[in-house]
């Protein structure tokens, strides 16, 4: 037998096979013992921590003191919310009220406005007319004591009236208040001459005024007939002889 095979065998002893005396048994046991616990206490170092189960809490119901002032908790809560509300939709009318009574306002005073605008045009117009009737009466208290202390201004009324017709006719005749018929011929008597007037006094044509009468045409310049174009011109109606 070579030296290889040699460590391949192992020699034979009698305790190999059944050896059941107590001596043996028992120390066999605790081997076994150990290397369970052995096994036991590797096994529970490799495996995780788990910590024990903790048993649930006891459901706690609440007292008549906790559940009335959950109640008043709510109540005052909802109290807050509508009394907020409220405010809020009063504001809102509030608000919208006094929208309304300010455009009521406003409208108020645009016809006020209007109405004062519409007072003042009349009063304007009124005092216009007022004004035109004052002055007009003015003006003929003026004309009719012009002509009585300055008798000279009946000279360019007398020129217009000749020089007014383009073509003269024959016979043409100037009539003229008996006063007037001397200043006349003294300032125009070549004008008239040569144009072939025949000056007439005539007691019924006022003092600053006179007529021209030819085979065509007639003019009335007289004074009274001259105020009244003027005052129809102008819309009003007041008579020379008021």
């Amino acid at each position: 037998m070579s030296k290889d095979t040699q460590g391949a065998f192992k020699r034979w002893e009698m305790t190999s096979f059944g050896d059941e005396r107590p001596s043996s048994l028992a120390a066999r046991i605790q081997a076994e013992e150990r290397a369970a616990a052995a096994a036991a206490s590797a096994s529970a170092a490799a495996a995780p921590h788990v910590p024990p189960a903790q048993a649930a809490p006891a459901m706690q119901f609440p007292t008549a003191a906790e559940l009335e002032a959950l109640r008043e908790g709510a109540r005052a809560e909802g109290y807050a919310e509508g009394l907020e509300e409220g405010r809020a939709a009063g504001r809102a009318e509030a608000y919208e009220a006094g929208r309304q009574e300010v455009a009521a306002e406003m409208e108020t005073l645009r016809a006020m406005a209007a109405s004062f605008s519409g007072a003042v045009t009349a009063a304007d117009e009124t005092i216009a007319a007022d004004v035109l009737d004052l002055a007009l009466h003015l003006a003929r208290s003026m004309v009719r004591t012009a002509f009585t202390v300055r008798p000279e201004l009946i000279i360019p009324i007398v020129r217009e009236a000749i020089d007014y017709l383009p073509v003269l006719q024959q016979p043409a005749i100037l009539a003229l208040n008996p006063d007037d018929v001397e200043i006349v011929r003294a300032a125009l008597s070549d004008e008239l001459d040569k144009g072939g007037w025949r000056v007439v006094a005539d007691p019924q044509i006022g003092r600053g005024g006179c007529k021209v009468d030819t085979a065509s045409n007639q003019i009335d310049a007289q004074a009274a007939a001259r105020w009244e174009r003027l005052t129809h011109a102008l819309g009003k109606n007041v008579e020379w002889l008021g």
